[in-house]
C-alpha cells in the first residue's frame, strides 16, 4: 500500500509534476505559436476587434503567463519567494479556467439567439464561478534548500468544489448547445453543421478535463496529488475553447452553385447570354455575438448589349454589327441534328 503523505512519495509525486509541467508548456506554446496569426490580424487592424475577443485574448495569455511562472518556479535555483510565485501563478491559472468557461457559454448564447432567458442565467452562473476561483486561490509554498518551491498545504474540499461548479458550467452549456443543435427547426446550416460537429466535441474535452481534475482534487491523496490534474483541465479548457472562437471567426460558406439546362438549345443561350467569367463576390454577415462570417457566392455580369438582333429563321438583321461569337452560335443552331 502506497503511503502517499511520506516525504518519499511526495518527492517522486514533485518531480512527476515538475516534468509533466514541462511536457504541457511545450504543448500550450506549440497551441499558441502556430495560431499567432489569427491574433495578428486583430492587433495590426486586419480585422476588426469584436468585443467578445476581449475573453479570447484573457483566456490565452492568462494561461501562458501561468505556465511561464509553474516553469520558473519549478526550475529556479536560487532563494526566490515561492508563496508570491504560486499565488500568482494561481491567479492567472484560475483566470484561465474561468474565461474558457465564458468563451464557451458565448458560443451557446449565439446558437440560442442572445435569448435573455439563456443570458440571464448563465451570467449569474459565471459570477458564480468567478466568486469561487477568486476564493481558491489557498496554497502554501516554501523554498527547500536543494528542492527549489515545494507545495506544503492546498486547500483541497474549495478547489474541489470550485472543480465540480466548473464541470457542472461546462456540462450545462454543452447539453443547451445540443439541445438546440438537435431541434428540427434550427436549421442544417453549414454554420449549424460546424458548431455541431467542432463545438459539441470541444465541450465534451473541457467536461472531461475537468472531471479528471475533480477526481484527484476528492482523492486528496497528498498536496501535489491534489492539484496535479489542474494544468492538464485548464489547458484542455482554453485549446478548446480558443480554437471554437476561431473557428467561427474563419467560417465561410460557399454561395448556392447554378447549373444551366441540359437541352442543346438551353445551353447555347445560356452561353450566348454570359459573355464574361463568373465572379466571386463576398459579403460580411455579422452575428449575434460580433464574429464576422464571410459568404462567398458566383455572380455573373450582366451582358453587354452589342449582340447582333436575328429573325425568326436565323439571318442577321441589317444594321447590325457583325459579331463573330453570336454568329458562330446561329451557325450551330442551323446545323442538322445529326
Amino acid at each position: 500500500m502506497v503511503d502517499w503523505m511520506s516525504l518519499e512519495e511526495i518527492t517522486r509525486d514533485a518531480d512527476a509534476f515538475g516534468k509533466l509541467m514541462h511536457v504541457l508548456l511545450g504543448l500550450y506554446v506549440w497551441e499558441w505559436f502556430t495560431s499567432l496569426g489569427f491574433d495578428w490580424q486583430f492587433i495590426t487592424g486586419k480585422k476588426p476587434f469584436r468585443w467578445p475577443l476581449i475573453f479570447y485574448f484573457l483566456n490565452r495569455y492568462c494561461l501562458l503567463f501561468a505556465l511561464v511562472g509553474i516553469a520558473i518556479a519549478l526550475n529556479v535555483k536560487v532563494e526566490v519567494n515561492c508563496q508570491a510565485l504560486y499565488t500568482f501563478n494561481q491567479v492567472f491559472g484560475n483566470a484561465a479556467i474561468g474565461l474558457a468557461s465564458i468563451n464557451l457559454s458565448l458560443r451557446t448564447i449565439a446558437v440560442w439567439s442572445q435569448s435573455w432567458w439563456i443570458i440571464v442565467p448563465l451570467v449569474a452562473i459565471i459570477l458564480g464561478h468567478w466568486s469561487l476561483l477568486l476564493h481558491g486561490i489557498l496554497l502554501n509554498a516554501v523554498w527547500l534548500p536543494g528542492q527549489g518551491c515545494t507545495i506544503t498545504n492546498t486547500n483541497a474540499s474549495l478547489l474541489a468544489a470550485t472543480f465540480i461548479y466548473t464541470m457542472s458550467f461546462d456540462f450545462l452549456v454543452l447539453v443547451l448547445t445540443a439541445y438546440k443543435l438537435f431541434q428540427p427547426n434550427s436549421g442544417r446550416s453549414k454554420l449549424v453543421g460546424l458548431i455541431f460537429s467542432d463545438g459539441l466535441i470541444y465541450f465534451a474535452i473541457a467536461f472531461l478535463g475537468n472531471l479528471l481534475a475533480t477526481v484527484f482534487m476528492l482523492l486528496n491523496l497528498n498536496p501535489v496529488m491534489s492539484i496535479i490534474a489542474n494544468v492538464p483541465a485548464a489547458i484542455a479548457s482554453t485549446i478548446v475553447a480558443c480554437r471554437v472562437v476561431r473557428r467561427l471567426s474563419k467560417f465561410t460558406s460557399s454561395g448556392a452553385e447554378r447549373f444551366a439546362a441540359s437541352t442543346q438549345n438551353s445551353t447555347l443561350a445560356f452561353r450566348s447570354q454570359t459573355s464574361r467569367a463568373p465572379k466571386l463576390a463576398s459579403s460580411k454577415v455579422v452575428m449575434n455575438d460580433g464574429v464576422d462570417v464571410h459568404v462567398q457566392m458566383e455572380t455573373f455580369d450582366s451582358p453587354p448589349d452589342k449582340f447582333a438582333e436575328y429573325d425568326a429563321a436565323g439571318n442577321r438583321r441589317k444594321g447590325d454589327a457583325y459579331d463573330p461569337e453570336a454568329q458562330q452560335i446561329t451557325d450551330e443552331f442551323k446545323r442538322p441534328p445529326y
